[in-house]
């Protein structure tokens, strides 16, 4: 139960989390406000309470593939279960200790943006909205075949999926499991521990994983080399957006190679389907009783998976002009007008 929950959790935190990083690219403005809402003390909170799911998911994930494939360690499940969750405890101490550091220090400085709660939570809605048409759509669409369909191809489906298809999906978990660990935790520590979430706007920053050249340039500077401000490839968030921080992140090339975007591109590949069909086997196990909603949660969860595959490798193909990021510096400027910050 712990594995299923923590596993919601995070597919969940994954959909908001891909969709509002996309718009880095499309939709600038929006994802200035996006992380205005991570910087809030609600999702602070539930900073901690998501890296605390991940690595108790992770440790979880990696006891049951290694008991699945050596059958004869699962008489000792009851203390390996146990020292998951001690080991989660040791992990989470020193990671927590951390990333507390980032978020006094962010909070002792003399005058801070806080997003009103109201506004954080009001931002939330299309999101919510959105998962509702999709249930929706999935039922109406399960529904549907149900109708059109014969019985025959109806029971002959269900065997399909429970022969070839479903060892594939089977091997994939605990293979993929492997894999997304070392990236995820890697992810995590970049941007929440060597560089906390307060760090994607802090003007004049550097940019975990980015090699810095120079200093913060002003505009006569820049004009000077011949250069368009802000400056992407500096290793530096000039304008103090967020927007600006995933362009340098981005666009920075280590032998020719888009190496984050690389990295991303398998985070975004991997976690998805995991996490997508990981749902699928939590939802059809409650629903075996009952042949629509099980057929919907298919549904469902292969709708999510290509949704979130499309958008965030449309934005990690794309390019961040400096256009995009000085709209997103006029819009966080707004932003912070519209509540009379002055800082």
């Amino acid at each position: 139960m712990l594995h299923r929950v923590s596993g919601i959790g995070v597919v969940l935190f994954l959909v908001i989390h891909v969709i509002d990083t996309s718009w880095a690219v499309f939709y600038p403005e929006l994802y200035e406000k996006a992380v205005a809402s991570y910087q809030s003390p609600l999702f602070t909170v539930g900073e901690f309470a998501l890296v605390a799911l991940v690595v108790y998911h992770a440790l979880n994930g990696l006891r049951i593939s290694i008991m699945d494939n050596k059958p004869e360690l699962w008489k000792y499940q009851e203390k390996a279960a146990w020292g998951v969750l001690g080991g989660t405890v040791l992990l989470l101490v020193p990671v927590f200790i951390w990333m507390g550091m980032h978020v006094v220090d962010h909070y002792a400085k003399p005058n801070v943006f806080v997003l009103p709660l109201a506004e954080v939570l009001r931002e939330q809605i299309p999101f919510a909205a959105g998962m509702g048409v999709a249930v929706i759509a999935a039922v109406l669409a399960a529904g549907a075949y149900q109708m059109i369909a014969k019985p025959a191809e109806i029971q002959g489906s269900a065997k399909a999926q429970g022969s070839k298809l479903e060892t594939f999906w089977w091997s994939f978990m605990r293979v993929s499991g492997l894999i997304i660990v070392p990236l995820v935790f890697g992810h995590l520590a970049m941007l929440h521990l060597l560089q906390g979430v307060f760090d994607l706007t802090l003007a004049g920053g550097r940019v975990v994983g980015v090699p810095t050249v120079g200093s913060p340039l002003s505009q006569a500077e820049l004009d000077a080399v011949g250069l368009v401000w802000p400056a992407i490839q500096n290793g530096i968030n000039d304008t103090g957006t967020a927007t600006e921080f995933v362009a340098e992140r981005w666009n920075f090339m280590l032998g020719g190679v888009a190496v984050w975007r690389l990295y991303d591109l398998a985070l975004l590949a991997l976690v998805t389907i995991h996490g997508f069909n990981g749902l699928r086997y939590v939802l059809t196990d409650y629903t075996q009783q009952y042949p629509v909603l099980r057929r919907a949660s298919g549904y469902l969860c292969v709708m999510g998976a290509v949704v979130l595959l499309i958008v965030g490798g449309a934005a990690l193909v794309a390019t961040i002009e400096p256009t995009a990021i000085a709209m997103a510096d006029e819009a966080l400027r707004a932003l912070h007008a519209a509540h009379g910050f002055a800082g």
